[in-house]
């Protein structure tokens, strides 16, 4: 990113390269359709080229870049919402697989969807501080570097993220 930051610009290609499908995940798993998706990936590299002097090196090129994923998502949602536009397909409803050869499978399948499901009834922020910890796999410094707090801030609110995905999760699994 530095040489991007000094006018190699065609290093910004090995960057989207390296980094697309973690962006595409994040966005995809905030409950935007693929196409939307493949769309705020585009917008965050297109705001990392023209905010490129604004990175300093310090912190890690990740949260830097997923700070910016999380302004474009929010600018998107801020859009859409003007505008009445339906988002499309929720997560869980791309997921359309039916395998019966044994009931375990059956049983996780029916699990991971209703921990999509509640991962979608969580509030926005909480959702959010999950997908970058347990999905993107960031490191707590790094989410306090995107959310703008400490580290031992990051780590107490992903832990009452976790203690409310867990209450919806097992509300949903008692009906």
């Amino acid at each position: 990113m530095m040489q991007v930051r000094d006018g190699d610009l065609d290093k910004l290609g090995l960057l989207y390269e390296r980094h697309k499908k973690r962006l595409f995940g994040f966005f995809y798993n905030l409950g935007n359709n693929p196409s939307v998706s493949e769309d705020l990936v585009q917008n965050v590299f297109m705001r990392i080229l023209k905010y490129r002097k604004s990175y300093s090196g310090e912190g890690s090129f990740a949260a830097w870049m997923f700070q910016m994923a999380r302004n474009v998502n929010y600018d998107y949602h801020k859009k859409v919402s003007k505008s009445g536009i339906s988002r499309g397909v929720a997560p869980e409803d791309a997921n359309a697989g039916s395998e019966d050869s044994l009931n375990e499978s059956l049983e996780q399948q029916g699990n991971t969807f209703l921990v999509k499901k509640a991962l979608n009834l969580l509030p926005t922020d909480k959702k959010e501080i999950l997908l970058l910890s347990k999905y993107r796999e960031l490191k707590f410094h790094e989410i306090g570097e995107i959310l703008g707090c400490t580290e031992g801030a990051a780590k107490v609110r992903v832990h009452r993220a976790l203690k409310d995905l867990r209450t919806i999760f097992l509300q949903l699994e008692t009906r």
